[in-house]
């Protein structure tokens, strides 16, 4: 039995390689662990099977019909979104239901950590950042500023770094400076402030 066959090659591309797009298309909407290929291959072809059940009835137009013969091209062109595009629209369509409030009233929320969806927003903040040796770090997250998301570990760049004055208010930006990057294992914890 040779896998090379084009039988068994055109089986094994229509029913994985959409299912691979998906979970591509999804770790990338959702960083998480990242798994071995060889776990992922049944959930590969278990998401290329719902890719098809989803786009039965299409599929079942266009092989009925007389496209292939009339119009060769649209029909190539209707299996490249088949293959490519629609696993893509339909990770995007979970995202699009996993984060309504409906849906999360009865499932979790598809972010794992409250450090990633909190930073995923780019919203600006003011960060107080308190080390674990108590030491507070101050600064602005804003457009230049960047956080880190899953699977690393937490850190934080603030483009700006503040001097707090004796009530912990920000009192002016420190001169000559880039901003400040601050590691996870240093941090206690970090207050933002609009």
């Amino acid at each position: 039995m040779d896998v090379w066959d084009i039988d068994k090659l055109a089986l094994f591309i229509a029913f994985v390689i959409p299912g691979f797009i998906s979970i591509k298309a999804y770790q990338l909407v959702y960083p998480g662990t990242e798994r071995a290929i060889s776990d992922q291959l049944i959930d590969a072809v278990a998401y290329s099977s719902i890719n098809y059940a989803l786009l039965i009835f299409p599929i079942i137009a266009i092989e009925s019909g007389t496209l292939r013969d009339t119009c060769p091209a649209l029909y190539y062109l209707f299996y490249i979104f088949v293959f490519f595009f629609a696993p893509i629209i339909w990770v995007l369509f979970w995202k699009y239901l996993r984060t309504r409030d409906f849906f999360q009233r009865n499932a979790p929320h598809p972010t794992a950590k409250p450090w990633d969806y909190v930073f995923a927003q780019r919203k600006q903040y003011w960060v107080k950042v308190t080390l674990k040796d108590g030491t507070v770090i101050a600064g602005r997250y804003a457009n230049k500023s960047f956080a880190s998301s899953a699977p690393a570990p937490e850190q934080i760049y603030l483009e700006q770094t503040w001097v707090l004055n004796d009530r912990g208010g920000f009192e002016r930006a420190k001169n000559n400076t880039a901003g400040v990057l601050v590691l996870s294992s240093e941090i206690s914890h970090v207050e933002l402030r609009n």
